[in-house]
């Protein structure tokens, strides 16, 4: 495996002032220990606040499209050190080199976006029943942005937030998954690069990294100087996240999680459709919040399609990701390994027949865990099938009405992403419609994973109803102020009211 210190230096990182006993970063590539590291207190947590929230006092102040200008520098770092920190995201988080170069280029188009976007920060101008009077609709920055990642995105997710942050004038302070901390101390050290390209108006603190386990998390998430809070991670964790925040009344934007659906109709290009839900279902290794779990398939064409997805799910190469040519690389650790197995036991109790799924030796990486993907064919949509298990098991059930699919695809209690594959357009306006999918993301012919930026991200229901990256998604991190100006010589009063002195 390639040497992490020279990795980690080609980003400008010195380890050394990171260096402890407290949190170990483990590879899931071979097992092996990559950096051991020292974690933040909870003084040095507050610390950190305090830099980010005196940062902000500053950097709100900066024009909209000076704060674009740093983004736009950050995002140049990043196309600089592109293969590097994607080389990186493979060594820590597991997913093959394409994954891994594809998450920093994520990282780059949404820098290109809150560049644009530092110049249309728009508000509204609305009319008012007073003669004379003007209101207006105007965005100002919110203050400090915790944003808490998780290990399958491990740095494009912080990217969505930061930029959208940052051009709307916000400091930020960043909690990555205890499992992935290598990636964000090179994060930071790019734009740490590019704020010294940037200049004097970039204040200290401007980004904050924080590294530590659940206990730092929630110091961030208790702390009352910041207004706002981004977490993506597991429905229970979410849960635990918009509780505190909501105990000091401040805002949580949750991006949780995703058990998502695909219908495949009797129109389906079936070609097209295998190959969305090959990847959809096996990329990450099944680790995206947009993997695909829960395949519909129609009466008349199940035994031509499941048949088909067998044989590509035969011959998928499993094995270490740094290596051309495979495409599924390892589960993230022995845990998530146990909770596949478990998956499969309890699907095998419901009545499913079990394709794949098992353990797969990986010369040289006898320490990680590794697995076939795994089909599960159902005779309905059973228990387990409301579970999101965090691996690459897809299962796959009949259907006879479209009306069925779809109400199967809403029975679940997450919301995320869904997707229909089929060339009637009367299924497919349905699908989209009120009465269809209710998830956040909801495709016609294409698979649930691999959003663009452009579109705002998130889900409903234990999704967490958050949206983070594109469209509007920036009002998040602003706070709203109506003003009504009267410029006239008299004081009339709303609604007609009549009030003498």
């Amino acid at each position: 495996m390639e040497n992490i210190k020279h990795a980690l230096n080609t980003l400008g990182v010195d380890l050394a002032r990171y260096e402890g006993s407290d949190l170990h970063s483990v590879s899931p590539i071979s097992g092996a220990t990559l950096a051991s590291l020292r974690c933040d207190t909870p003084q040095q947590v507050s610390d950190r606040i305090a830099r980010a929230h005196a940062a902000f006092a500053q950097w709100r102040m900066v024009p909209a499209p000076r704060r674009g200008e740093l983004v736009r520098l950050f995002g140049e770092e990043l196309r600089t050190h592109k293969d590097a920190l994607g080389r990186l995201v493979t060594m820590e988080a597991g997913k093959i080199l394409q994954e891994g170069w594809g998450e920093v280029q994520e990282m780059i188009d949404i820098c290109d976006f809150a560049v644009g976007l530092s110049r249309q920060l728009y508000g509204l101008t609305i009319a008012s029943e007073r003669p004379g009077h003007r209101m207006m609709e105007t965005w100002h920055p919110l203050g400090v942005v915790g944003v808490i990642s998780a290990f399958n995105f491990p740095v494009a997710v912080w990217s969505w937030n930061a930029a959208l942050a940052f051009v709307c004038g916000n400091s930020v302070v960043w909690k990555p998954s205890e499992k992935t901390p290598l990636t964000a101390i090179a994060v930071q050290s790019l734009f740490e690069k590019a704020v010294a390209r940037f200049g004097n108006d970039a204040p200290e603190g401007l980004s904050e990294l924080i590294i530590g386990g659940r206990e730092a998390g929630a110091a961030l998430v208790d702390d009352a100087r910041l207004p706002l809070v981004s977490a993506t991670g597991s429905t229970r964790m979410g849960r635990e996240v918009a509780v505190r925040c909501a105990q000091r009344l401040g805002r949580s934007l949750l991006e949780l999680g995703g058990n998502n659906a695909m219908i495949v109709a009797p129109s389906a290009d079936l070609e097209l459709a295998t190959r969305a839900i090959v990847f959809s279902a096996v990329g990450t290794a099944g680790q995206r919040c947009t993997s695909l779990r829960r395949l519909f398939v129609h009466d008349s064409v199940y035994d031509t399609l499941v048949p088909r997805l067998k044989k590509v799910y035969d011959t998928l190469p499993v094995g270490n990701p740094l290596e051309p040519g495979n495409l599924i690389g390892p589960l993230i650790d022995a845990a998530a390994f146990e909770a596949m197995q478990t998956a499969l036991d309890k699907a095998r109790m419901e009545g499913g027949k079990v394709h794949g799924g098992e353990r797969v030796s990986v010369a040289g990486c006898e320490g990680a865990y590794y697995v076939k993907p795994a089909l599960a064919e159902m005779a309905e949509q059973t228990g387990i099938m409301h579970h999101e298990t965090f691996a690459p098991i897809l299962y796959i059930v009949r259907y006879g009405k479209i009306e069925q699919a779809i109400a199967w695809n809403n029975a679940v209690p997450q919301g995320l992403s869904s997707s229909i594959f089929t060339t009637d357009v009367r299924e497919a306006e349905l699908f989209m419609s009120a009465a269809g999918s209710d998830c956040g993301i909801a495709n016609v012919n294409i698979g649930p994973s691999g959003a663009e930026i452009g579109g705002a991200f998130g889900g409903e229901k234990e999704t967490g109803g958050g949206r983070e990256s594109g469209s509007d998604a920036w009002k998040a991190y602003m706070r709203r102020a109506t003003n009504t100006i009267n410029y006239s010589h008299a004081l009339p009063l709303a609604q007609g009211i009549s009030f003498d002195i």
